[in-house]
């Protein structure tokens, strides 16, 4: 991730000085700075370079998610850089406030999260997220650098933990694990549990195995535990923090994905003795490789989220992992952010979703997901409350100029 901030600045024509642990790891990472650009970039060490921050305006740290191992770095880092600097962390979940206790009034005034979204130099999403004690002055600095320098899609987030893009699209797939497994009990192939929560609902075609995948489990475990960790004690995603038995399993072996390379993790791809390869899927059920198999999606209706409204084994599992998606969402506002269009960049920019969650409710229409709601005896979260006793039937309106606010008024949709 470090590497990537470092390699989008060095095209933006800054001077960067660029640090790891050690002169190989820096080295490693400077690969991902295009070649016409490396004049740029200063490498060094911690250990050896840290003091020469001194030269630089914006001091961004980028390293393990750990709240004490950044807390020790920001300890060392506060004294050498120069006054009017800022400094900003790319946590991708930690709040602001944590890695701020017992920080001088200069770091707490100076101090943003700054969390980017890999691959840096592709994904567009840049969440902007101010402490109590930053100041207007830090986040116009940041905000303009993040979208006129980097080309960026500036976020606008609150501290909160995992802030917008992970906190829902993360309890997408956490969720998933475990509202899956019954529906592979009954017979559903995990080929099609991907490719029905990919693009018959506007998610990319990894789906959520794949997503998972790509991920990897471990990273995805650090995620839980930092939700389980600082969740709201009423929040439904605490009953999804932790991994099912049989995922756990996965993690402790190391078959955490992609990085596992032939261990693999949901999936794997194996090389044959004649130079083919074969796509092979690990089985949830009898916990073992199997060939892949196609997905049997012939009868799913191709109209953007239409599939939740199907009386099928496929239209109830999207609407219990993506409904339940919109409706957390929904529920998150003020949490989270203070409007709907923020939800939605994020989750576009960040994961990739061609519909963000409150523009995927206008299209399947926000009135039916609230009347299956209420036939299932479930209680309506706060924005579809605010849409309804708003006597609205969308949350975007004027081709999409203009957002329901939480106040039930509509307000101008600021450009993008």
């Amino acid at each position: 991730m470090g590497s990537g901030i470092a390699a989008v600045s060095a095209a933006a024509g800054c001077k960067v000085l660029m640090l790891d642990m050690t002169a190989e790891a820096v080295e490693r990472g400077l690969q991902a700075v295009k070649e016409e650009h490396r004049h740029l970039v200063v490498t060094g060490t911690f250990e050896h370079d840290l003091e020469k921050i001194v030269d630089y305006d914006w001091i961004c740290e980028a390293i393990v998610e750990d709240l004490a191992t950044k807390q020790e770095l920001f300890a060392k880092v506060e004294p050498l850089r120069k006054d009017g600097s800022v400094i900003s962390s790319n946590t991708s979940g930690i709040p602001l406030r944590d890695i701020s206790e017992g920080m001088p009034e200069r770091f707490r005034q100076d101090v943003a999260i700054t969390h980017f979204f890999n691959p840096v130099q592709v994904m567009k999403l840049f969440e902007l997220v101010p402490g109590e004690d930053t100041t207007d002055d830090v986040v116009a600095v940041f905000t303009d650098f993040g979208a006129n320098d980097l080309g960026k899609g500036v976020v606008n987030a609150k501290d909160t933990v995992n802030f917008i893009g992970n906190r829902i699209g993360c309890f997408l797939m956490l969720s998933g694990l475990h509202i899956a497994k019954p529906f592979l009990m009954e017979g559903m192939k995990q080929e099609s549990v991907d490719a029905v929560l990919g693009q018959p609902v506007g998610l990319p075609p990894t789906g959520l195995y794949g997503l998972i995948d790509l991920i990897g489990l471990d990273i995805m475990d650090l995620v839980g535990k930092n939700l389980k960790a600082n969740l709201p004690e009423d929040d439904i995603g605490l009953a999804y923090t932790s991994f099912p038995d049989v995922e756990q399993r996965m993690l402790e072996r190391g078959q955490l994905g992609r990085k596992a390379r032939a261990v693999g993790g949901f999936g794997r791809v194996q090389k044959l003795d004649d130079g083919s390869k074969k796509k092979e899927t690990f089985d949830l059920l009898e916990e073992e490789w199997r060939d892949a198999l196609a997905p049997q999606l012939a009868s799913v209706p191709s109209d953007l989220g239409a599939i939740m409204f199907e009386d099928s084994m496929e239209g109830e599992l999207a609407w219990q992992v993506i409904g339940g998606t919109l409706r957390y969402a929904a529920d998150l506002i003020p949490e989270i952010s203070d409007d709907v269009v923020n939800i939605d960049r994020a989750i576009r920019w960040g994961f990739a979703w061609v519909k963000g969650p409150f523009e995927l409710l206008d299209a399947v229409g926000p009135l039916r997901v609230i009347e299956k709601i209420e036939d299932e005896g479930g209680e309506i979260p706060a924005m579809l409350q605010v849409l309804r006793d708003s006597d609205e039937s969308s949350f975007y309106r004027a081709e999409g100029s203009e957002f329901l606010g939480i106040d039930g008024g509509w307000h101008p949709v600021s450009p993008d």
